[in-house]
């Protein structure tokens, strides 16, 4: 039975647990199915709740996520709000490995038969040494990368394998973040990663 059309804040009981999980993070289907179902059927209502205080619900329903990410106001008039969820200031290596994660995604998908990207460890290390400057500390190299990924777990993006601590899923989620536009000009991001490396080497 659908629930009759009603405010957020008369079915902030029923939907809180929803409620302060998009506030700590990212909701996945397959993860909290009970709660993804909470969503779409309450979607009217968070989508209520969260934009009085700035925010919006960005779903991807064939994916299997949700996340909150803050409204921008471009209408000079209007009063902003203190911003709830911050911009990250992401380094030029982690910035890359986002680019070159979403590229392989591409190409998965393309291709038809799989819909899990899976990475090990070596082949993140492989795909960086090319855009990094070079050097003769082989060790300090691999820390550095390994420092990289463990970024992109911490923000979600990766995620180890249980019992394979050298392979990682690539959550779908990276889609929202590197979009089309990013990978319309991907080539031209590379040459000026390239640069980037000749310069610092």
């Amino acid at each position: 039975m659908e629930p009759s059309p009603q405010s957020a804040f008369q079915l902030t009981a029923e939907i809180s647990p929803l409620l302060v999980h998009l506030l700590k993070g990212v909701l996945y289907q397959d993860r909290n199915p009970e709660l993804w179902a909470d969503l779409l059927r309450y979607m009217g209502p968070a989508r209520e709740y969260f934009g009085l205080i700035g925010l919006e619900v960005f779903l991807d329903e064939s994916e299997g996520y949700a996340f909150l990410r803050q409204i921008e106001v471009e209408d000079d008039e209007t009063i902003p709000l203190p911003r709830l969820i911050q911009r990250r200031q992401l380094s030029y290596p982690v910035s890359l490995l986002l680019v070159l994660l979403r590229k392989k995604m591409v190409e998965l998908d393309a291709g038809g038969t799989e819909t899990r990207l899976i990475v090990s460890r070596d082949q993140i290390i492989e795909m960086l040494r090319v855009f990094l400057a070079e050097t003769s500390n082989e060790a300090k190299l691999v820390n550095s990368i390994e420092r990289y990924i463990n970024k992109l777990v911490d923000f979600g993006f990766l995620r180890q394998l249980k019992g394979d601590e050298r392979r990682y899923e690539v959550h779908r989620i990276i889609r929202a973040l590197v979009d089309g536009q990013w990978l319309s000009d991907f080539n031209a991001r590379l040459e000026q990663y390239r640069d980037h490396a000749a310069d610092t080497s």
